[in-house]
């Protein structure tokens, strides 16, 4: 099982046996969570009429008596105490509470306590406390996310809280999928070790009885990891459809927002893209930018062919057959339109940013050696006047992570070349902040294949090899992992078990949560390497899902915090 599929079962196991008209209740959390596996169109479908915040259900006085409240909240004491306010005074005329987690014996004293009119008709834990982007990724949308880059002492409640998240997450969706793991986590990461810890005391001692499953043979793998291990992926232009859409312009909860990019109609103006709803993106996420122009020229040749035929309408069963066809008919004509815009938008970023000309020495920087050759293209690059401040900023960084022990004066001229021109960016604070938190000294793996001896054979073979597009050589670390862990080559000592559970053989079903985020092209990879049918079953979870904005917002929050902290000297 899958967790779009996971996470769309609870939600009808929640509305399929409620009769009658609904409102659904929902939280800023929760509502993401539906959003990314159920439309609006099946919601309605479902009886369900509205679908509100708890929070302006609790601020509203109007009475509905004749709706059916359906609440699914996640169990914090907000929720709990909107429900308590509601409870005392209700606007529905039955309530109907599902809590996307493990819920304390306190709070549910507290809903029975609240009930004296008792129109709470049932209570139950449905665990779907994660984001189901796609059928394997995960995101929990954790809005103070750059907390991982910063030592416990600096901020300790917001530390803690970040880790509480997660570990809720984690634990949802193994509740989702029926299992308990066996933990690693990555040795060099305090925050990855904090979190693998309290996971393993929540399933093994705290909940054993909820997590007591039937067991596997080989049990399933959590493995948690650290953003900083592989600060070069988030920092790279993405090529690939979905990547490359997040990248450019943004995707929150499989929508994007196109409102700031021009005038575009009303329908328009906010695009879904989801796997499970658009059959030509689910085809085509992986692809190559150039390949989706081509396939988008199809897929309007295509369209123009049945607009034509729908034109030839001169019967009475001639309409009937066009009515019945009418929904697919719209969804085509809208799809069409959705990605001819997203295509034609991107475009002009990667024409008006000049990225192909940046992109093709940021791979040469994340894929290649040769620290001259990769000095003075970046100098050069940094004298066009065309260039963005981000991405001047990016190809300094990555020069940094791949050179920072060999020519540290280098660096320093492209530091102090980059401050003259930046007005946003203190560029050589950011990138020695960057090195200090992500440097070669930080790092547990070989992030560049030059240390390890299999690695550089490895490098040597793809470089001999060639590669079928120069914009899209760079294979996230994670790919490096996942492949270690099939061949059960991961090392004991960079990637420690919790506590004396051990792996006996190799797992069949791996979770990856990556403390600090995940991107687009990590998803990708994970979903290319499921369908190579290694007989090992990936799924991919992170704390956010990263773009370049991104990972720099939280790294400029993070040194900004570190700067400030009498903690830190």
């Amino acid at each position: 099982m899958v967790l779009v599929s996971a996470a769309r079962d609870y939600i009808n196991r929640m509305l399929q046996d409620i009769s009658g008209m609904k409102v659904l209740i929902l939280d800023s959390y929760t509502i993401s969570i539906v959003s990314v596996v159920y439309s609006q169109s099946e919601l309605l479908q479902k009886e369900v009429f509205l679908v509100e915040l708890v929070e302006s259900i609790s601020m509203s006085r109007e009475s509905m008596s004749h709706l059916k409240a359906v609440c699914f909240l996640r169990p914090i004491s907000e929720n709990i105490q909107h429900l308590r306010r509601q409870l005392a005074s209700p606007r529905f005329g039955e309530y109907h509470l599902f809590f996307s987690n493990i819920l304390k014996d306190t709070q549910i004293h507290i809903l029975a306590d609240s009930d004296e009119q008792e129109i709470v008709q049932q209570l139950q834990e449905f665990y779907a406390d994660f984001v189901a982007v796609d059928p394997y990724h995960f995101t929990l949308n954790i809005q103070s996310n750059h907390t991982y880059m910063l030592p416990a002492v600096v901020d300790p409640s917001n530390w803690q809280h970040l880790c509480d998240r997660v570990v809720d997450g984690i634990a949802a969706v193994f509740l989702a999928l029926k299992r308990r793991p066996i933990i690693r986590y990555q040795s060099k990461s305090d925050i990855a070790k904090r979190v693998a810890h309290e996971t393993a005391k929540l399933m093994y001692q705290q909940e054993s009885g909820l997590f007591d499953f039937r067991r596997t043979e080989v049990s399933p793998l959590l493995l948690v990891i650290d953003r900083r291990d592989d600060p070069v992926t988030p920092l790279l232009n993405q090529w690939t459809y979905q990547a490359m859409v997040h990248e450019l312009i943004g995707i929150q909860d499989n929508k994007v927002d196109l409102r700031n990019m021009g005038k575009f109609s009303k329908d328009q103006q906010e695009v879904v893209l989801s796997s499970e709803q658009d059959s030509f993106f689910k085809s085509n996420m992986y692809e190559n930018f150039g390949d989706i122009g081509m396939n988008i020229k199809h897929l309007v040749d295509e369209f123009q062919q049945i607009s034509k035929s729908n034109q030839n309408i001169q019967t009475i069963e001639d309409m009937a057959k066009f009515v019945d066809n009418y929904p697919e008919y719209r969804q085509m004509h809208g799809n069409v339109s959705k990605h001819v815009t997203l295509v034609t938008e991107m475009s002009k970023i990667v024409e008006e940013r000049k990225l192909m000309l940046v992109s093709q020495t940021e791979q040469e920087l994340a894929c290649n050696g040769g620290e001259v050759t990769a000095f003075e293209a970046v100098k050069n690059l940094l004298d066009n006047e065309n260039l963005s401040e981000i991405d001047r900023l990016r190809l300094v960084m990555l020069y940094a992570l791949r050179y920072e022990k060999e020519k540290p004066v280098n660096l320093m001229n492209l530091c102090n070349k980059l401050a003259s021109q930046s007005a946003k960016y203190k560029p050589g604070q950011l990138v020695q902040f960057l090195l200090k938190q992500a440097g070669v000294d930080k790092r547990s793996g070989d992030l560049f294949g030059n240390r390890d001896l299999l690695n550089i054979a490895r490098n040597m073979a793809r470089g001999l090899k060639g590669v079928e597009n120069v914009y899209t050589q760079h294979q996230p670390f994670l790919f490096q992992t996942m492949e270690n862990i099939v061949k059960g080559r991961l090392k004991d000592t960079e990637y420690p078990y919790v506590g004396n559970h051990f792996q006996q053989g190799r797992p069949q079903d791996v979770v990856i949560f990556i403390v600090g985020g995940t991107t687009y092209e990590e998803s990708r990879s994970v979903a290319l390497q499921n369908a190579s049918n290694s007989g090992t079953r990936f799924i991919l979870g992170g704390s956010v899902v990263l773009n370049s904005k991104r990972f720099l917002k939280d790294l400029e929050e993070a040194q900004r915090i570190t700067r400030s902290s009498p903690s830190v000297i």
